[in-house]
C-alpha cells in the first residue's frame, strides 16, 4: 500500500491528486518552485519541498531533484500528474530504480507508445486501424515526399515525438512539401529534441474522439467510454465532453473502438490510466488510431462524472498492485452504465480578443460557480499569482446533467457565474462557442473553431455591475487585494503542515 505520495507537478492537477490521496488516508508531499512558494498545492500538502528556480528545466523537469525530495520525505510513491515528466519513460525507470512506485505505466510501455511512429507500428501488430501513411523511423524528406505522392494529397506531416500541435503541417501540394517538412521538423527538434517526421493521409473535417482506459497488473483492461475532444484551437483542446455526441446506445463504432483500445493496451503491456486517441471520419464511418497519452488527461473529470468513478483513486490502487474492482457493466464498457452527460470547459489566462495573448499577474478576486452538477477543479484562488513560467490553464469547469442539453445549460450558467478579476480569461469566448447553433447540435469537427471563430473580438470585460462592485471593494480596502489573505492556520509552525 502507498503511505506517502509525492506529486511531481503543480497547479490544478496537484491539488486534484492530493484531495483523493487525503480521502484514502495517504499523506502527501508537494514540490514547488520559487514562483510557487505560496501556491495552493504547496499549502494543501502535508509536507512541501522546494525545487528552486522557477524555470521548469530547473524545477519540475529535474528528475534528480524530485527523487531527492522523495528520499528526504520518505515518499514511497510518485504521481506525475500531466505535462512535465508525466510521459517520460526515463522518469518511470528512475522511480523504479529508486524503489519508488510510479503512478503510471512501466518504462517499457511508455517507450513503446511514446513516439508516434513506434505507437503506429504497435497498433498495426494489435490489429488497430491506422490512417494510411508512412511511419518508418528516421525517414528522409525524399522518402516522405515519395510516400505522400503515393498516398495522395492533401497529407499531414507529423512529428514522431511530442504533441500539442507542434511539428504538424497540412500539405496540399507536392511543391510545398519540402518547405513544410523543414519547418515542421525544425519545430519538433526545438520542442522535443527529436526532428523525426511521419506522413499520413489528411482526413478532411475529422472528429477527435478518445477512449479512457485503466489497466492493472493482473491482465484486466477496462475501456471507460469515449470523450469528444474536437473543439480545439490550434490543436489545443478547449471543450471536452462525454459521451461523444452521435455515439448511440448501440453504436457499432463504440464496440470496435473499445476492443481496439483494449487490444492496444494489452499489446503494449500497459498499466494504469491512459487515453487512446482516435480520428473519426464521419464521411466514411471509419476511425483511425492517432496516439496514446500514457497518463491522466486534463479532461478526465467528464469520464468520472458519467461513470461515478474516481480515476485518481483507481490509479493509486493499481500502483499498489491491486486488481481492478469495477461494476460488471463498466468493466465491459456497456453503454447502459453511462450516467448522463458531462462537458468540461478549460479556463485559461489569455485574452481571446487580442489573439489569445497570455495574461499574467495577481488574481484580485475569484468567485467560483456553484450549483447542481457543477464541479470546479483549480489550483488557484484570490491573491494567487499567474506566472509566465507555466501553462495558462487556471481552472476547469465541469457540468453534468441527465442529457447533453441539460449539461450545456448548466455549463452556460456556471461560466456566467465564474468571476475572475485581475486577469483576462477566455470565458467570454467559451460562452460564444457553446451558444453556437452548430455546437448545440453536435455538428462540429476539429476545424470548427478555425472556421467559425477566426478573428473573434467578442466581449472581454467582466459585467459592468461586477466590475464596479469590485472596484469599490478594492478602494475601500485602500487598494489592497480582495480576499487574498491565507488563514493563519496554514502558516502556523505547528507540524500540521510541514514545509522544508
Amino acid at each position: 500500500m502507498i503511505h506517502k505520495l509525492l506529486i511531481a507537478n503543480r497547479g490544478e492537477i496537484a491539488v486534484r491528486v492530493m484531495r483523493t490521496a487525503h480521502e484514502m488516508g495517504i499523506r502527501t508531499v508537494a514540490v514547488y518552485s520559487d514562483a510557487d512558494a505560496h501556491a495552493l498545492h504547496r499549502l494543501l500538502a502535508d509536507e512541501a519541498v522546494s525545487l528552486g528556480a522557477p524555470e521548469p528545466s530547473e524545477s519540475y523537469l529535474r528528475i534528480d531533484k524530485i527523487l531527492a525530495a522523495a528520499a528526504e520525505t520518505g515518499a514511497d510513491a510518485i504521481h506525475p500528474g500531466y505535462g512535465f515528466l508525466s510521459e517520460r519513460a526515463e522518469f518511470s525507470a528512475a522511480c523504479e530504480a529508486a524503489g519508488i512506485a510510479f503512478v503510471g505505466p512501466p518504462p517499457a510501455a511508455m517507450r513503446a507508445l511514446g513516439a508516434k511512429i513506434d505507437a503506429k507500428q504497435l497498433a498495426v501488430r494489435a490489429g488497430v486501424p491506422i490512417t494510411p501513411g508512412f511511419f518508418e523511423p528516421d525517414a528522409s524528406c525524399d522518402a516522405l515526399r515519395t510516400a505522400a505522392i503515393e498516398i495522395g494529397f492533401p497529407v499531414m506531416l507529423k512529428a514522431s515525438a511530442g504533441g500539442g500541435g507542434r511539428g504538424m503541417r497540412i500539405v496540399r501540394d507536392v511543391e510545398l512539401f519540402d518547405e513544410e517538412f523543414t519547418t515542421a521538423s525544425d519545430e519538433a527538434l526545438k520542442a522535443f529534441g527529436d526532428g523525426a517526421m511521419m506522413v499520413e493521409k489528411l482526413i478532411e473535417r475529422p472528429r477527435h474522439v478518445e477512449v479512457q482506459i485503466i489497466a492493472d497488473r493482473h491482465g484486466n483492461v477496462a475501456a471507460l467510454f469515449e470523450r469528444e475532444c474536437s473543439i480545439q484551437r490550434r490543436h489545443q483542446k478547449l471543450l471536452e465532453e462525454a459521451p461523444a455526441p452521435g455515439f448511440a446506445s448501440g453504436s457499432a463504432m463504440w464496440e470496435s473502438m473499445r476492443e481496439a483500445s483494449r487490444r492496444l493496451a494489452l499489446e503494449a503491456g500497459y498499466v494504469g490510466a491512459g487515453t487512446v486517441e482516435f480520428m473519426v471520419d464521419e464521411a466514411s464511418g471509419e476511425f483511425y488510431f492517432l496516439e496514446v497519452n500514457a497518463r491522466l488527461q486534463v479532461e478526465h473529470p467528464v469520464t468520472e462524472a458519467i461513470t461515478g468513478l474516481d480515476l485518481v483513486r483507481l490509479q493509486l490502487e493499481v500502483a499498489s498492485r491491486q486488481p481492478l474492482h469495477l461494476p460488471e457493466l463498466l468493466c465491459e464498457g456497456r453503454r447502459a452504465a453511462i450516467q448522463g452527460h458531462a462537458i468540461e470547459a478549460r479556463i485559461v489566462a489569455e485574452d481571446p480578443a487580442r489573439n489569445f495573448l497570455p495574461s499574467t499577474g495577481r488574481i484580485l478576486a475569484w468567485a467560483e460557480p456553484k450549483g447542481p452538477g457543477i464541479r470546479v477543479d483549480s489550483g488557484y484562488g484570490p491573491g494567487a499569482e499567474i506566472s509566465r513560467y507555466y501553462d495558462s490553464l487556471i481552472a476547469k469547469v465541469i457540468a453534468h446533467g441527465p442529457d447533453r442539453e441539460a449539461a450545456l445549460q448548466r455549463l452556460e450558467g456556471a461560466l456566467l457565474d465564474f468571476h475572475i478579476l485581475g486577469l483576462k480569461t477566455n470565458i467570454p469566448y467559451l460562452l460564444d462557442v457553446i451558444r453556437h447553433p452548430e455546437f448545440r447540435a453536435g455538428a462540429f469537427d476539429t476545424g470548427f473553431l478555425g472556421r467559425e471563430f477566426d478573428g473573434w473580438t467578442g466581449r472581454g470585460e467582466p459585467p459592468s455591475e461586477l466590475a464596479a462592485l469590485l472596484a469599490v471593494a478594492s478602494s475601500s480596502t485602500g487598494g489592497t487585494t480582495i480576499q487574498t489573505s491565507i488563514p493563519t492556520a496554514w502558516n502556523a509552525d505547528d507540524g500540521f503542515r510541514v514545509t522544508r
